[in-house]
């Protein structure tokens, strides 16, 4: 039985892993999904977040996504995100300024485009913090 899964998680500007992982967590629309090896078959969105890969002995990686698609296949996972973030690269400041003007966009904002649009800069400013504070408690 298998005791590893090959994971690729992408960006649309590169790849940012690849490679073997015992356990991966991923923020999936409904809500967290935890993969092992030899999952069933999946594909759903992802929402922004944190990916979570377990390496063997335990030791894990966190990778930010701006939302996405997952697929996940018994042999094999792939995460592809417009944004991709490794853990240790994210700026709390700056992802503190985002959320700041997500806010203040969202008290300006009257057309359901723009309260949209507002909301979801609101979201991923908001994961970039729950991300940045997760790789802290390590």
């Amino acid at each position: 039985m298998a005791t590893t899964v090959h994971v690729d998680v992408v960006s649309a500007e590169q790849l940012l892993y690849s490679g073997e992982a015992e356990f991966v967590v991923a923020p999936g629309e409904s809500g967290e999904l935890g993969i092992y090896p030899r999952h069933t078959p999946l594909l759903t969105r992802l929402r922004p977040g944190s990916v979570r890969i377990q390496h063997d002995g335990g030791e894990e990686e966190l990778i930010y996504v701006s939302g996405g698609m997952l697929e996940v296949q018994p042999d094999r996972i792939t995460i592809l995100s417009d944004t991709a973030i490794r853990g240790h690269d994210l700026d709390e400041s700056r992802a503190a300024e985002a959320l700041k003007a997500a806010e203040e966009a969202m008290k300006n904002k009257t057309g359901a485009l723009e309260i949209a649009q507002a909301q979801a800069e609101l979201a991923q400013a908001a994961a970039q913090i729950a991300a940045i504070r997760k790789l802290r408690k390590k």
